[in-house]
């Protein structure tokens, strides 16, 4: 291949930058300038407020040199601690990326807004509810319109319409201004101290008491009614025992969770069940909204199995609780709320 034409104008590395830009324009190839610092986007808008006209020769000379730096490229790398941070997301612990964060003021360099998008649901929906009307607004306007309708059907509903009606009076707030809001509710978010627990103790001790023997989990729960009755009430929420099956599961998603359990696991479980009354009323829900030829198979071998041992019943019942919460966990059953 021949080599391109010598350039017939001499151009600095920024107005070169400027004609690659133009160029991936006018190809319907825009480069996501939005992402560079806003000091670098100003000056390539003044080369290109400067430059008029480039020749075929000078264009092609360009582009030449810059295919060549392009393909001796190895490996790149983000290039600040924020791009570092957002790389390394999810395999350095949190509590270490809050720190550098703090550390080298992360929030107030960059967008603000694209690690605010980032959080999990939980964070945002506690800053709609504190923060001002206006200031949420503009949070639900700068996020995905799919996230921002999952934020919002999380709160109250008088919340929700103060926040929708905000949006309306938020067509002449200025960029800046929005920055400004961006920038001051990601220093205050990365400000928060990190837990050093992923899940809330209400959620851990009902994790614990859900594979704890029944006796274990009464006597626990009546000491914590005695100690702290709120904190019981919330725990009692979490807590999914093969007793709650009817109240939590709709009888269509019986029939598959009792295929995803190994027979004699669940004529185990369900022989147990008729040792209380709040048990007894799990099982027959079961037995109800499977297949009527295997609940008769189901109900024949309770009979031949007889009384079986409390702590093989209870392991029995911890497999088929335990199957359904990892049912939930993947995504494929959902649970009913306590409240219906």
């Amino acid at each position: 291949m021949a080599p391109p034409p010598a350039p017939r104008m001499r151009l600095s590395r920024r107005q070169k930058a400027a004609v690659i830009v133009r160029l991936l324009l006018s190809e319907g190839a825009p480069p996501p300038l939005g992402d560079l610092p806003e000091e670098i986007q100003a000056e390539l808008t003044t080369q290109f407020g400067e430059l008029r006209s480039i020749d075929r020769d000078t264009l092609a000379a360009v582009v030449s040199e810059f295919v060549a730096e392009m393909d001796s490229i190895g490996l790149t790398f983000p290039g600040g601690i924020e791009g570092a941070l957002g790389l390394l997301d999810g395999h350095i612990s949190a509590a270490t990326a809050a720190r550098l964060r703090r550390e080298a003021g992360v929030a107030a360099r960059g967008d603000p807004w694209e690690r605010i998008a980032g959080l999990a649901q939980e964070r945002l929906v506690k800053v709609l509810e504190e923060e001002s009307t206006e200031v949420g607004a503009v949070l639900l306007s700068k996020l995905e319109v799919s996230q921002a309708a999952q934020l919002l059907g999380q709160l109250p509903g008088d919340r929700a319409r103060a926040l929708s009606y905000a949006i309306s009076r938020t067509g002449k707030v200025q960029p800046a201004t929005v920055r400004r809001i961006g920038l001051s509710l990601a220093a205050q978010l990365d400000a928060e101290p990190i837990s050093a627990f992923e899940a809330g103790p209400v959620q851990r001790v009902g994790a614990i008491l859900n594979y704890s023997r029944a006796a274990t989990r009464d006597e626990v729960l009546e000491g914590l009614d005695e100690t702290d009755a709120a904190f019981a009430a919330e725990v009692r929420k979490a807590i999914f025992t093969f007793a709650n099956v009817p109240t939590r599961i709709t009888p269509r998603d019986i029939p598959r969770i009792v295929r995803s359990i190994d027979q004699p696991v669940l004529v185990v479980a369900l022989a147990h069940a008729a040792s209380t009354e709040e048990m007894a009323a799990a099982r027959d829900f079961l037995l109800e909204n499977m297949s009527k030829r295997m609940a008769d198979a189901i109900r024949e071998e309770i009979t031949e199995a007889g009384t079986v041992r409390a702590e093989d019943g209870e392991e029995a019942m911890n497999a088929l609780v335990g199957e359904i919460r990892r049912m939930v966990e993947a995504g494929e059953l959902l649970l009913v709320a306590e409240d219906g």
